[in-house]
């Protein structure tokens, strides 16, 4: 039977506190000597549908966006799929004032930049993710992507081109981590999340599991991952609330994080 883990350590501290939860899920120390850290936080069903009427939103609940929250504070940047960008109405990250000193202790910018991942470049270039971040948004795509279109997203964007026919994604996290930023997060989609992890690039996943069976052809959270192996992964912390289960698992090799 596995032991629920308070996300506290102490039963008697508030399960609510932010504080804690981002002691919970503080990156490890190697993220302070440039190693980049990638973790994804992903919600499912029961039976394992990553979106319900189209979209993650009908599977969250009050508890996975507090979490959430906490875990886009926590990073340097978001990695995300166009496809996820166009149908949840991505926005940008947005500066916390709870999270406000502990950011800049950690030499962080006020919020996260969202990077998108995108071979034809088909974005709203006018939506608030490009007209009104806090960080400039980065969008990485393919040597041999539009010319055009790369020339007017680099007008409202940073532009890193990693690949060719489809994108890089080892040479993109790295050229994220060059920047410094590596705490960093994906949100997915599941088709992106499943070739982070063909790629073997995934060390941490944060799944929230919503108490419902939605049936359908939702994808998994892992959609269409060509993976060389079955990758193990170990829990090291197990949250409840109102029958949502908030799970964390690292790769069995990595050692547990601590704060920085």
């Amino acid at each position: 039977m596995q032991q629920l883990i308070s996300p506290l350590g102490q039963p008697q501290d508030d399960p609510q506190s932010l504080a804690a939860l981002a002691a919970v899920y503080a990156y490890p120390d190697q993220v302070n000597h440039g190693r980049p850290w990638l973790r994804a936080n992903m919600v499912s069903g029961l039976d394992g549908a990553a979106r319900l009427e189209g979209l993650s939103e009908g599977l969250s609940g009050d508890a996975d966006k507090r979490i959430f929250g906490v875990l886009r504070a926590l990073s340097d940047v978001v990695l995300v799929g166009a496809e996820t960008v166009r149908a949840e109405g991505y926005r940008p990250a947005r500066a916390r004032a709870d999270f406000a000193a502990a950011r800049a202790a950690a030499g962080q910018a006020p919020a996260p930049a969202i990077a998108v991942v995108t071979r034809s470049l088909g974005l709203d270039l006018t939506a608030p993710l490009f007209t009104e971040p806090v960080v400039r948004t980065v969008v990485i795509t393919t040597e041999d992507s539009p010319a055009e279109a790369r020339r007017a997203v680099a007008e409202v964007a940073d532009v890193i081109t990693a690949g060719v026919g489809s994108v890089d994604l080892p040479a993109a996290v790295a050229a994220l981590a060059a920047r410094g930023w590596t705490r960093q997060l994906t949100e997915g989609g599941p088709r992106l999340l499943g070739q982070l992890a063909g790629d073997g690039l995934l060390d941490e996943l944060c799944l929230s599991l919503a108490p419902l069976l939605t049936g359908g052809d939702a994808p998994r959270i892992l959609q269409g991952a060509q993976m060389p192996d079955v990758q193990r992964m170990r829990l090291v912390s197990l949250i409840e609330q109102k029958g949502f289960l908030f799970t964390r698992y690292l790769r069995p090799t990595d050692s547990a994080p601590t704060s920085p």
